[in-house]
């Protein structure tokens, strides 16, 4: 059973992994429909990692942020994905595959905290639901 800072900290670092998924890509060119949402989801992802922020503040935590070598990575990994080929399709597909990741990142910690703490617990569920959306939405530009 992860504890209550372990899954906080794990919703973190999903949030700043979805951010630098994104940020990777919007210097490409693309349809304005898929940049809107692509923005609008940066910002969902901002407003969660700044929530998680919060509860740890409150709580007097310090939270395991995401290593600035997987942010440098994965950086490099997604404009290696895009060169020569920045279509909406393969934009979209990457941004499924990263969601599909968290996703199930977030679905084993729900599984393994339960609802031990409900305001980590609500904020996880937020999380997911926000990445089963982000899902949805990136259909629409395969």
């Amino acid at each position: 059973m992860k504890n209550s800072k372990e899954i906080l900290s794990s919703v973190l670092k999903t949030t700043q992994m979805g951010q630098v998924g994104i940020r990777s890509v919007l210097d490409t060119s693309m349809r304005p429909g898929l940049r809107k949402a692509l923005e609008s989801q940066l910002h969902e992802y901002d407003s969660i990692e700044t929530e998680a922020h919060s509860i740890a503040t409150q709580r007097g935590w310090e939270l395991s942020e995401l290593d600035p070598a997987v942010r440098f990575m994965t950086d490099m990994t997604a404009r290696m994905k895009l060169n020569g080929r920045n279509s909406d399709s393969k934009i979209a597909g990457m941004m499924i595959q990263g969601n599909t990741r968290g996703m199930i990142k977030g679905l084993k910690n729900i599984h393994q905290f339960g609802q031990q703490d409900e305001q980590i617990h609500i904020l996880s569920q937020k999380l997911l639901d926000c990445e089963t959306a982000n899902i949805r939405q990136m259909q629409g530009f395969l």
